[in-house]
């Protein structure tokens, strides 16, 4: 097939989504496929440009700095998206989306792909939407009674007590997220959370221990758990940074938590008209309760990215889940 690859985009998460990006191509091309990899935000100046190659050695490699980028750096165009992209991706089979974050991850490019007849992968934008904004999609999942962390939206007082988290509503990557003690550091919090969205979420902290369950083809896969070196949280540097979290996959937790796990991802990926993969966040307690945290819509495909460890764990390779995913949309 020919693919496009759909990449970067004007988001604090460009960095990440380019690396997927990257690896997701090369992974294509073993399989046997032509592929172009195009970045969203700056587009193509001529779709006669966009070259399909069956050469992973004229693929970029790109790499994640330890910060998230300044993304108004990269410039300013009000749609964020770039010259001639839709008219590229209708010469492709099939849009592999490799976006993070923002426009890629809230349903708005995936309506303008719809709106043109063009193909891609993973969710649609409803499912995209609903899963994006932390508080619809902690609403939805709280109505079919299942556990999420007690929360609020735009609270100046923090209702919620101390230590509480203060997140973005939307947005992945644990980009602007910080864990408060204090009224001093949430009023830090919240000006950081807000240089990302204009509506920040202040959620009670839950202490103990931290996984992740991805959904394949309507199946769970393995548990993962994740465990921060040095007593951190695991922010966008223990995310992208090797060496910085132990990542355990299968987690080693009782059949009864896993089975549990595994079972209420998959009714989350279910309430949130999630497609053929997403993958979902979750805190357990110290008395095994679980805690819905949020879902991943494009879960990351980059080496250090919890996805691809658990679908291996699952006998499935990089290479293999890449191709799954391609193909799943006919």
């Amino acid at each position: 097939m020919k693919i496009l690859v759909l990449a970067g985009g004007l988001s604090p998460e460009r960095d990440v989504s380019l690396v997927s990006a990257s690896k997701i191509a090369k992974a294509l091309i073993n399989k046997g496929h032509r592929v172009f990899v195009l970045d969203l935000y700056y587009g193509i100046s001529d779709v006669k440009l966009a070259h399909f190659t069956l050469d992973a050695d004229k693929i970029k490699v790109y790499s994640v700095s330890e910060n998230a980028p300044e993304i108004k750096k990269c410039g300013n165009r009000e749609s964020g998206i770039g010259k001639n992209v839709i008219e590229c991706c209708k010469t492709a089979d099939v849009v592999f989306m490799a976006l993070h974050g923002d426009i890629g991850e809230n349903g708005r490019v995936q309506a303008l792909l719809d709106m043109n007849g063009i193909k891609y992968t993973g969710s649609g934008y409803e499912g995209c939407l609903l899963s994006m904004n932390k508080n619809i999609s902690k609403a939805l999942v709280s109505a079919h009674h299942i556990k999420t962390a007690e929360w609020c939206v735009n609270e100046n007082d923090n209702s919620i007590g101390f230590p509480c988290v203060v997140k973005p509503v939307s947005g992945g990557s644990s980009i602007g997220v910080s864990i408060v003690e204090n009224q001093a550091q949430f009023n830090s919090a919240v000006h950081l959370a807000k240089q990302y969205d204009c509506d920040v979420l202040i959620e009670k902290e839950i202490n103990g221990r931290e996984f992740s369950v991805g959904i394949l083809n309507n199946m769970p896969l393995p548990v993962i758990e994740i465990k921060p070196k040095n007593d951190s949280f695991y922010d966008y540097r223990n995310k992208y940074q090797p060496g910085n979290t132990a990542e355990i996959c299968p987690a080693d937790i009782p059949f009864g938590l896993t089975q549990q796990l595994q079972k209420t991802a998959q009714e989350i990926h279910n309430i949130l008209n999630l497609k053929f993969y997403s993958r979902i966040d979750f805190m357990v307690d110290w008395e095994n309760n679980i805690y819905f945290l949020e879902a991943n819509s494009l879960p990351g495909m980059t080496p250090a990215s919890l996805l691809p460890q658990e679908a291996e764990a699952a006998g499935i390779s990089y290479d293999d889940l890449c191709s799954m995913i391609a193909q799943s949309v006919f």
